[in-house]
């Protein structure tokens, strides 16, 4: 008899059994052989009746447990797929996934034989790391090195963490101990400020891969459900446009711009994404205030889609042309009255309530006028400069897919005003990084339109 091999009764009979190795990160098959009534019996022993008996046992064993593997695999299969359609899985999803997927151990086989006291499963994890997170980010990092790596202070970031907290909070599990909050919110951060891949993330953080995609998205899931209707808003009216007054344009109340996102190649309609620049994008439409905080967004339109067509379809549209966006507030102008309006570049219409520079042929007055325009409108180009220059992954494709993208996008608009509401300044050296970055995904031209309302000609 070869080393380590035991005489294993089944259905009454013995039979050598080999010592078998573990896999996939299970136990060895002998470690489970609790309770089992192990007897020296030998073949050469047996009664023609008793072996016949112990043969035909074993078949019949092998015939269950061959029928109770297909089940399982059939079960799996059914787990996978439900769990591929709903992206953004928990991390307890992800270790149920693992459990249900691994397949039929020892332990199950060795209950279907009734030759095993039943235990409790463990769940085995491979061991990592998280004393740089922490010792050392928690406990020695000052606030310009957590301005560096995860675009706020110290202070902001925990403050984050408090407001996100009642959609983050997560139960420990028999199979290992929740992230806290303040760690998932720090991983989310850090991939969503570089373009490291998910994996050296991962290794930062001491975590897995799948536990920083995730991550993503539970943190900006939680974002855009309890903080973008309270952070990205209107506000005081009255203090924009002052702020804007103060820059030189009279009565205005934002300025709006759309920006293009690099994405992979989408499954379906794929070519409606494909810029005039040539690459896959997906629009961000933006309002911001004086200060480049967003006031309102719409994100998801395909790339393809004129800046245009993309305003005329938001709600933000409809709510300007009925003169319920802003409040009925009128100047007078010489002998015209001007309601409170917004600035953009040529691709939009003029309307009495969106104001746009002059083109041609210009005289002193007009110059004079795009120049106060231009300089007003050029707080919503640096917020979008200052959106990618922090959160650097809209530099490269991103590769979510189409339903997570928008939610991530607009995660980060929050963040945005989150940050500019709390003074935190945009570092030295990000620009020239982003600039570096964003050299292969140059933003389209979009073609000028013509249109224009009498009212808006006579306003301008």
């Amino acid at each position: 008899m070869p080393d380590g091999a035991k005489n294993i009764v089944v259905g009454g009979s013995g039979y050598i059994l080999p010592p078998l190795q573990g896999s996939n990160g299970r136990q060895p098959f002998r470690a489970f052989f609790l309770g089992v009534q192990c007897r020296h019996h030998t073949t050469a022993s047996m009664e023609p009746a008793q072996f016949k008996t112990a043969v035909m046992n074993i078949v019949n064993t092998s015939r269950i447990i061959v029928q109770f593997m297909l089940n399982q695999n059939l079960q799996n299969q059914a787990v996978r797929s439900k769990l591929r359609q709903h992206g953004g899985e928990s991390d307890e999803d992800m270790d149920m996934e693992f459990y249900q997927t691994a397949g039929p151990g020892a332990l199950e086989i060795m209950l279907l034989m009734g030759q095993v006291i039943a235990v409790e499963r463990r769940f085995w994890a491979q061991e990592t790391s998280t004393d740089w997170w922490d010792r050392i980010v928690l406990q020695v990092w000052d606030d310009s090195q957590w301005l560096q790596n995860f675009r706020m202070r110290k202070g902001t970031f925990l403050e984050l963490c408090d407001l996100l907290s009642p959609a983050l909070k997560h139960q420990n599990t028999r199979m290992r101990a929740a992230l806290t909050v303040e760690k998932r919110v720090a991983i989310a951060l850090w991939k969503l400020a570089t373009p490291d891949s998910y994996r050296s993330v991962g290794n930062q953080f001491g975590v897995g891969k799948f536990t920083v995609g995730a991550a993503v998205m539970q943190v900006a899931r939680a974002i855009t459900e309890l903080l973008l209707r309270k952070v990205v808003t209107l506000g005081s009216v009255q203090v924009i446009v002052d702020g804007f007054a103060a820059m030189g344009f009279p009565n205005c109340g934002g300025a709006i711009d759309g920006t293009h996102i690099p994405i992979l190649a989408p499954e379906h309609q794929g070519t409606q994404y494909i810029n005039r620049k040539g690459y896959f994008s997906m629009m961000l439409q933006a309002l911001v205030d004086h200060k480049g905080r967003f006031t309102n967004i719409n994100v998801g339109w395909p790339g393809r889609v004129h800046d245009a067509c993309v305003f005329r379809n938001t709600n933000l549209f409809k709510q300007l042309q009925q003169g319920t966006y802003f409040p009925d507030q009128k100047i007078t102008v010489g002998d015209v009255e001007m309601p409170i309006v917004i600035l953009g570049d040529p691709a939009y219409p003029l309307m009495p309530w969106l104001m746009k520079p002059y083109t041609g042929s210009l005289d002193r007055r007009q110059e004079l006028f795009n120049y106060r325009l231009s300089k007003c409108r050029m707080v919503v180009e640096c917020a979008f400069g200052c959106l990618k220059g922090c959160w650097r992954s809209f530099l490269t494709r991103s590769d979510l897919s189409q339903i997570n993208i928008p939610i991530v996008i607009a995660a980060c608009c929050v963040l945005h005003s989150l940050c500019e509401s709390k003074g935190e300044t945009f570092m030295v050296g990000w620009e020239a990084e982003a600039n570096r970055l964003a050299a292969d995904y140059a933003q389209p031209d979009t073609r000028a339109i013509r249109r224009a309302h009498q009212e808006a000609l006579c306003i301008r």
